[in-house]
């Protein structure tokens, strides 16, 4: 886990003096854009509550004050534990966390734009009849700000909301001990006995579902699901959660929904929901539009008007990044904060190359027929500090965990980020022939990727193609070139 800090009262003067300074209040939206963090963050930082180091570090320089004049380095001991939105009786193991009545937000605040259209779906399918919605894509693309969204338009629908986050991976995931703390948080009394009994658990849990009308947002749900050649890549580790989802699926009524964020289908859900179609619904995310990047980058102060010379330039990037909503978040702030202030033009002319060179490939794709290169230069995810440390490190962990479950497809997708546009599957198929992969195991391998969103199908014409985002390309193919230098060194 990242280490976490938080601010002694003294510390706390010095920050207050210098937000006063620049005419802030203490929950200023634009702090929280420029830190990178969300609102309900800095709240925390606010009331001295420990906060990951990295983000500690950023609300402080935002206002132009030295984190360690401000850290609480007393023990945590010492320090009088304070309830949060969150807290109920829990055991210090659990990964369930009670919001009722506020939800409090990890990802969805006062930046949030676009996606009307979704959002409006989507609250009329949690409104209906729908029990579980399935939020999945790639890293970065706004799965957790949506389901928050979603849980603070329909508050008033609920009267509970409790949040499951399978992101520390130092916790187990298995469904009785989830079932057990979600009980505990109803009210329910759970014996030591009933914590073995884990087909009471269901029972109870399920029960508890249908006569509620309770919300539960489950996150990182990839975090529990592994795999095999023989059964598939992405199913759940502890077959209790089939046989749950299986029984939320047949009940013949159910008051609560359960929201659910993965960068992994979980492959069961949809064997199990065939039979109930109207229950459950899987969203796909993709990146924001031309009209909502720009929404974003004015959302930070930027002039994005017709007339500005900025407007071009931002446009640019947003195109480059296909509408990532983290990537252009840390961009915004990157651009907004020390040391260029909102000059876009001088941001540009630092890291314009980097979105050329995506520019410059594509358009040799798209005219002068050149598909495939592995040497093109690539920097979308590393090009800057502030990408490397929030952007880099979340899809490299998604590339990890690929090439520790799922070797054959780890290759696939690095060896076929050497296509610069999209191209026929038997394109990518064959770079596996090359590691002495069979028909079958190619075509496992790239359902692989399928589920976990990192290949993207396109129809051109009549012909059925795949290609990469932009981001994983970039990625990629810096995995290509270590895979090179590996058989280089091995050979």
């Amino acid at each position: 886990m990242a280490a976490t800090i938080r601010a002694s009262n003294t510390g706390l003067a010095i920050v207050d003096r210098a937000r006063r300074r620049k005419g802030w209040n203490k929950f200023a939206f634009v702090w929280s854009y420029q830190a990178l963090t969300s609102t309900a963050t800095l709240k925390r930082f606010w009331r001295g509550l420990p906060i990951a180091q990295d983000t500690f570090v950023a609300i402080c320089a935002v206002v132009g004050v030295n984190w360690e004049e401000v850290v609480d380095i007393s023990p945590v001991e010492a320090k009088a534990p304070e309830m949060s939105a969150f807290a109920y009786k829990k055991s210090s193991e659990s990964r369930v966390e009670e919001t009722s009545p506020e939800i409090s937000c990890f990802a969805y605040d006062e930046g949030w734009v676009g996606r009307e259209q979704l959002v409006a779906d989507l609250i009329a399918k949690l409104q209906g009849e729908y029990r579980v919605i399935i939020l999945t894509g790639i890293s970065g693309i706004g799965k957790t700000s949506l389901a928050e969204k979603l849980a603070v338009d329909l508050q008033d629908n609920w009267s509970n909301c409790a949040r499951v986050n399978f992101d520390d991976e130092s916790k187990v995931g298995d469904f009785g001990s989830v079932a057990a703390e979600l009980l505990i948080g109803w009210g329910e009394k759970i014996t030591p006995d009933d914590r073995e009994d884990t087909q009471g658990l269901l029972d109870r849990l399920v029960q508890c579902l249908q006569e509620n009308p309770y919300l539960v947002l489950i996150d990182s749900l990839e975090r529990i699901l592994k795999g095999n050649e023989e059964e598939g890549w992405s199913n759940f580790e502890d077959d209790w959660w089939v046989k749950f989802f299986q029984r939320l699926l047949a009940a013949e009524s159910c008051q609560s929904h359960i929201i659910l964020t993965t960068q992994d289908l979980p492959a069961q859900i949809p064997i199990i929901g065939s039979r109930y179609q109207n229950f459950w619904h899987c969203q796909v995310l993709s990146g924001l539009e031309a009209p909502e990047r720009l929404d974003l980058f004015e959302k930070t102060g930027l002039d994005v008007s017709t007339e500005s010379p900025n407007r071009p330039y931002l446009e640019r990037i947003g195109a480059a990044y296909e509408g990532h909503p983290l990537a252009l978040r840390v961009i915004a702030g990157e651009i907004s904060n020390k040391p260029f202030f909102g000059n876009v033009a001088a941001y540009w002319n630092k890291y314009g190359n980097e979105i050329e060179e995506v520019e410059k490939a594509i358009e040799e794709a798209k005219t002068q027929g050149v598909t495939a290169s592995g040497d093109d230069p690539w920097k979308l995810h590393r090009y800057s500090r502030q990408l490397r440390r929030n952007l880099r490190a979340r899809l490299e962990n998604m590339f990890q965990r690929l090439h520790k479950d799922v070797r054959n497809a780890y290759l696939l997708i690095c060896e076929s980020s050497v296509y610069r546009y999209a191209v026929p599957e038997d394109f990518w198929l064959s770079h596996l022939e090359d590691w002495n992969c069979d028909r079958e195991q190619q075509e496992m391998a790239l359902n692989a990727l399928r589920d976990r969103y990192l290949v993207e199908e396109v129809i051109e014409g009549d012909r059925f193609l795949l290609r990469q985002h932009n981001l994983i390309r970039s990625l990629a193919l810096e995995h290509l070139q270590q895979l090179d230098q590996d058989d280089e060194y091995n050979n």
